[in-house]
């Protein structure tokens, strides 16, 4: 089935379908739908009833509809501007934060074949490279702000990147070695099979350690809980976001839990296997990277084969909740970390941590292929 009959417009409208696909409904839907379960799940870790005011006819679905009320909220409140000799950096700071935030998500393989927005070969080289530009929103915002807590907050931001993008680097370079690329797809056909028939090899299989690391840091360089140092209440107002108010306060927060999202993906795509679905259906990873949608799109699938491709995108999704979920579950469980531990923490334990496993990773993998 052609979807125009034009291959160069049936790229294109394929292209666009997994653009809105995964982009737009998954991701963006995952992060709106996070605004209210951050707020349920701190209100079950703590006992408490949470967000559950917001009613139609006194109709409230546990609060869902305050996923409704915020962004109306958002809409009609008063677009506050400080003053500041900025105005204009002011405004397009939430932008900088939201949109890199948004873009690295095109080479995300969400399953197999072409079921990629962007197939890029360097796919997550593109990630560091563009997923770190999204600090400097918060760090303009905040100098543009013209607010000391604010400033202090922003100082705190590109402190705590630059220690944590270092650690988080080196933690995957296990996994690159490993599976001998950096292309993200290629990394996930290489998770398919088992070891003796039981153990699936997944990344968190082959580098647990690295996986620790990635997550701590990944959490660290996403400012949160319990490394949310640029932002604490009780000692800097809100920190970078302080005079932020309106629908700048909102791109920020969001621009956040669209990060939880990206973590929740890449750790799935690097540790979890991405879309493979171990035990169920191995040696597909050849297969699949042949599957037949829209015609010849991605030439030579089977046509009996669409169930699978639909199951494995699924259990990418589930893979990728269930880290949303982890992160959640530490963010309510673990107090902040004051400023010089966060700084202590990844300058003498995550950097060295993660230079001992690259160490060992050479060294066994020397052993393997010389045995």
């Amino acid at each position: 089935m052609h979807l125009t009959g034009n291959p160069v417009l049936d790229v294109i409208l394929f292209t666009l379908l997994k653009l809105v696909g995964f982009v737009f409904v998954f991701v963006m839907g995952m992060a709106t739908v996070l605004t209210w379960v951050e707020r349920k799940f701190s209100a079950f870790m703590q006992n408490r009833i949470g967000p559950n005011r917001a009613n139609i006819g006194n109709i409230r679905l546990g609060g869902l509809l305050h996923m409704i009320a915020d962004p109306i909220k958002m809409l009609t409140k008063e677009a506050f501007t400080p003053n500041t000799p900025n105005p204009w950096l002011f405004r397009l700071a939430p932008f900088m934060a939201f949109v890199p935030a948004l873009v690295v998500f095109a080479t995300i393989p969400f399953g197999p074949g072409d079921l990629q927005v962007a197939p890029l070969n360097v796919g997550i080289l593109f990630i560091f490279a563009i997923g770190s530009l999204n600090v400097y929103g918060a760090v303009l915002g905040a100098w543009a702000s013209n607010n000391k807590w604010s400033l202090m907050g922003g100082l705190r931001i590109s402190a705590q990147m630059i220690s944590y993008e270092v650690a988080v680097g080196l933690s995957l370079c296990g996994i690159f070695m490993i599976y001998g690329s950096v292309d993200l797809q290629q990394i996930v056909i290489g998770q398919d099979g088992t070891w003796f028939g039981i153990v699936p090899k997944w990344g968190i299989f082959a580098q647990p350690v690295a996986f620790v690391l990635y997550l701590a840091c990944a959490i660290a360089e996403n400012k949160r809980a319990p490394f949310d140092v640029a932002e604490a209440e009780s000692e800097l107002v809100a920190g970078f976001w302080t005079e932020y108010s309106s629908m700048g306060f909102a791109l920020l927060a969001l621009s956040e839990f669209i990060e939880v999202v990206l973590i929740g993906c890449l750790g799935a795509t690097l540790f979890l296997g991405g879309w493979q679905i171990p035990w169920l259906v191995e040696g597909t990873g050849v297969l699949a990277g042949k599957m037949y949608l829209f015609g010849n799109l991605v030439p030579h699938l089977q046509a009996h084969a669409w169930y699978l491709v639909v199951a494995q995108v699924a259990a990418f999704l589930i893979k990728a909740i269930v880290l949303i979920w982890l992160q959640l579950t530490i963010r309510w469980t673990l107090p902040r970390f004051r400023y010089d531990q966060v700084m202590r923490l990844g300058w003498r334990i995550m950097l060295p941590t993660a230079l001992v496993n690259l160490v060992v990773t050479g060294i066994a993998l020397m052993f393997y292929e010389r045995f």
